[in-house]
């Protein structure tokens, strides 16, 4: 027998991607043209020869079916891989954004009116982002995708966006309307001057939110067509607007120049407050970019834009069900954020010191959290339309491993080097020592539920493949309740601690961080348990599994990064930045590489395969 050449020869993997491909065109053909039947009384032979090409047929068809499965849990480990790097670029824009904020205004008086002005229209982009609406959308224009015609679908598009403009425009108004009423109930604490300041940058900011839906709206379709990257850094240019806009309008504003007072109780003068209202119209800037940038790519997947409104339409009437629980489903983690603030309100900085460390917070759970449930979620509400459940639990079971072993290590790292990257980022201009103290506290608590805050991401979404958005509605008000209480009790058992003439209300803005934590890890694990009861099993072994072997190399990342940053301030003894730089980088890298072998030796499978599909987008494809 002749050997094929070197050139002829083909890896594994080509001959999988091959098979995958060959898969997918047998799935959307289905079964091929010259399947003819034979006529009733040709000869045996035939018959049989034919009976045997059918059996092989279906054995095809099977074994592609089966090939194109693993290739869409596959894939979501790729896509993942893509919205995680553009969320990991807009996220660190929004670090940026942080640390502008940082050092022209400090941790006090102009932050937190900004952070309270800002919470209510974060909270709605968050929830249709990342959530209920992206959610709601994505399972119904999958089922329209895959059940009905093109046509149908593209006409829901431009239906849900249509409805949206409406009732948020009408949202926005009564929102501009009853502002003051809305600072009043979420910063209770805050004095009548800090009140009225957080009350005009509420209504500049409040129709961000018609944007922002816009935006997930056109997102969602975007994923569906499995177009993740123009979608996840999207962000990316609100933080470029937010940033640059927002700078120029604050310079405008305030005629040239403000300065900033270091104490967070004293009173800013009137250019630093038309300062900071320059921000608010730079955040209105970003909205609309992030909007703008994803037009292009609706059009060339065939999106074009219809003045169709319909509120009793049955598409509509769907993405609306879904999404009325699903905004609370998925509300949980952002509006414990906005019961932290409440009660951070009475604290000089609490809020600025919560809104600071939730940032860096962010960044993790954009980057994995989000990006895994992102990807997940087409693949998903495909297997559900098709009613393949263990294909669906065998993806949703990957996702969950997948977010353990981001988020685990990370969470240790940020709580062994939580003031040292604190420092770094944040500590210049107007930012004290005092405030890295308060912010770095803060950083540790959350980074406790990091976990529970990412998971969430991608098991909430599950629920509504499923149709089913009762179960994570009721977990999310259960568990804002739960915060509720837990705040008031840790916060004032925190006060008792770090107590200082410039923290005279000691760590109670970290015991309300805490709570969050706390909360949104049990948050996880409900949904969890009722998940594993809807799907009958969700692999739990494997995931235990996964989680114990994870949970011991972040222990020895936790131990390596921590010697490693005492050895070096101890041998460096100095906050110039170069010392910090080195204090910070050092002990990650090298805690890094120690987690990297320790994983490799307790032999993480998700590890294997998180190589093996970031290597793959960069691997050149045979022609």
């Amino acid at each position: 027998m002749d050997m094929p050449s070197t050139d002829e020869r083909v890896s594994a993997g080509d001959i999988f991607e091959a098979a995958v491909e060959e898969a997918e065109k047998t799935i959307d053909a289905g079964v091929a043209s010259g399947e003819a039947q034979t006529p009733v009384g040709t000869v045996s032979e035939p018959l049989a020869a034919e009976s045997v090409n059918g059996r092989a047929r279906l054995d095809t068809q099977s074994a592609a079916r089966t090939a194109a499965a693993a290739c869409e849990r596959q894939s979501v480990t790729r896509s993942a891989g893509i919205v995680s790097l553009a969320v990991m670029g807009s996220r660190l824009l929004g670090l940026v954004r942080e640390v502008v904020f940082a050092a022209y205004f400090g941790a006090g008086f102009l932050k937190d009116a900004f952070d309270v002005a800002f919470r209510i229209p974060n909270l709605l982009r968050d929830l249709f982002a990342e959530g209920a609406l992206s959610a709601a959308f994505v399972k119904t224009f999958t089922d329209y995708t895959e059940n009905k015609s093109e046509e149908e679908a593209w006409a829901l598009a431009s239906m849900v966006m249509n409805a949206l403009a409406v009732v948020l425009s009408l949202i926005t108004i009564i929102g501009i309307i009853f502002s003051p009423q809305i600072v009043s109930v979420i910063a209770d604490g805050f004095s009548p001057e800090k009140a009225r300041l957080a009350t005009t940058l509420t209504r500049l900011m409040f129709p961000f939110i018609l944007l922002v839906a816009l935006a997930a709206v056109a997102m969602g379709v975007l994923n569906t067509k499995k177009q993740f990257g123009i979608p996840a850094s999207a962000s990316t240019l609100f933080n470029v607007g937010s940033i640059v806009g927002g700078l120029a309008f604050a310079f405008w504003f305030s005629g040239g120049g403000w300065t900033s007072p270091s104490d967070p109780t004293a009173m800013p003068d009137a250019r630093a407050q038309w300062a900071i209202m320059g921000m608010a119209v730079g955040t209105l800037i970003g909205g609309a970019l992030q909007f703008l940038i994803q037009v292009p790519s609706l059009r060339r997947v065939g999106f074009r834009f219809r003045p169709l409104l319909s509120f009793t339409d049955t598409g509509v009437r769907r993405v609306m069900r879904l999404m009325g629980p699903a905004l609370i489903g998925t509300a949980a983690v952002q509006v414990n954020v906005l019961v932290s603030s409440y009660f951070a309100s009475s604290i000089n900085g609490g809020v600025a010191s919560l809104g600071y460390a939730f940032r860096l917070m962010q960044l993790p759970i954009g980057i994995f959290g989000v990006a895994i449930g992102t990807a997940t979620l087409p693949t998903i509400s495909k297997f559900a339309a098709r009613k393949d459940i263990p294909n669906f639990r065998s993806t949703l079971s990957s996702s969950i491993n997948l977010v353990f072993l981001l988020t685990i290590p990370s969470a240790c790292g940020l709580v062994v080097l939580g003031r040292p990257i604190i420092a770094l980022i944040y500590q210049r201009g107007a930012f004290t020592t005092t405030s890295t103290e308060m912010a770095a506290i803060a950083l540790v608590c959350y980074a406790v539920g990091l976990t529970g805050y990412a998971a969430i991401k991608v098991l909430s979404p599950a629920f509504y493949a499923l149709d089913d958005a009762r179960t994570p509605m009721i977990i999310s008000l259960t568990s804002i309740a739960v915060n509720w209480i837990a705040c008031y009790f840790l916060k004032d058992w925190f006060s008792t601690f770090g107590v200082t003439p410039e923290t005279p209300n000691g760590y109670g803005h970290a015991g309300l961080a805490l709570s969050t934590s706390c909360v949104a890890l049990v948050n996880f694990l409900a949904l969890a348990y009722f998940m594993r009861r809807k799907i009958k099993r969700l692999e739990g072994r494997r995931i235990l599994s996964s989680f114990v072997r994870i949970a011991v190399a972040s222990l020895a990342l936790s131990a390596a990064s921590h010697f490693t940053y005492r050895w070096l301030l101890a041998l460096l003894g100095t906050q110039a930045l170069s010392a910090r730089l080195i204090e910070t980088f050092v002990p990650i890298l090298f805690g890094g590489a120690v987690f990297l072998a320790a994983a490799r030796l307790l032999r993480v499978e998700e590890l294997s395969q998180a190589q093996q599909a970031f290597m793959g987008r960069f691997r050149p494809r045979r022609k």
